[in-house]
């Protein structure tokens, strides 16, 4: 589909390749060095592009290469000898990848019940942008919210609340919460409408009041912990913050 959109978009001349960012991701089972280049250049392939602006590590944890996720015969997956930033540089230096800010700006649970206080503090001190994982609260995911026993935010009584004094969506609401403490918000949706009303979401400003209703939700909840990687020396979630 993102072929597609690129090869019609170029091809009417609605905009030049040159005007696009083009952003990928390193899968963790591609990690290992000899694997790199050959990933990258495959996703150049299926993109019919030249190179990439930005290229991402999807998780920072490198996993034993493979077809599916390797595990042990406890369940726990099962790492790679990592040699992925020498690599990664390899790739800018063959004109495959653009630039060299390969990891400047982080992904991060961020969301009412989990807002990640010191963290977000720590990065934008360091001049670090931040991007808010499952700004919405993942809710095309109710399993993982269910087995935490948490409502959908979307339905939150108090968000609704809000949404309605602003005549605005549940969904607006969150995502402001997000922006109004500067932390980026890429929502996903695969519907014209949605993606265009999402830009609306900058005409309104919530009050310290609904902030602080909303900031109140936290209970240092995790949608995903990655549980099966908790043996990884990578493992992210060990950390303080």
């Amino acid at each position: 589909a993102v072929m597609a959109a690129i090869d019609a978009g170029t091809a009417a001349s609605i905009v030049p390749t040159y005007d696009l960012f083009t952003v990928s991701k390193l899968w963790c089972m591609f990690h290992e060095k000899p694997l790199v280049k050959g990933a990258c250049q495959k996703t150049l392939a299926n993109l019919k592009l030249d190179y990439l602006d930005l290229y991402l590590i999807h998780w920072p944890l490198g996993f034993k290469a493979g077809e599916e996720l390797p595990t042990d015969d406890k369940g726990m997956s099962i790492p790679s000898n990592r040699d992925i930033l020498h690599a990664l540089e390899e790739l800018v230096d063959a004109g495959l990848v653009k630039t060299e800010r390969i990891l400047n700006k982080p992904g991060l649970k961020h969301k009412p019940e989990n807002y990640q206080e010191e963290l977000i503090k720590h990065c934008h001190c360091k001049g670090i942008a931040v991007r808010a994982y499952c700004p919405l609260g993942s809710p095309d995911r109710p399993c993982f919210n269910a087995a935490l026993h948490q409502r959908m935010l979307l339905d939150d009584p108090k968000i609704k609340e809000i949404a309605t004094k602003h005549n605005k969506t549940p969904a607006w609401i969150l995502l402001h919460f997000h922006i109004q403490r500067n932390v980026i918000a890429i929502p996903k949706s695969v519907t014209p409408q949605r993606i265009l009303e999402n830009f609306k979401v900058f005409e309104f400003e919530l009050t310290k009041e609904e902030m602080a209703t909303i900031l109140s939700f936290n209970r240092n909840w995790r949608v995903y912990t990655m549980s099966m990687c908790k043996t990884h020396k990578e493992y992210p979630f060990s950390a303080e913050y």
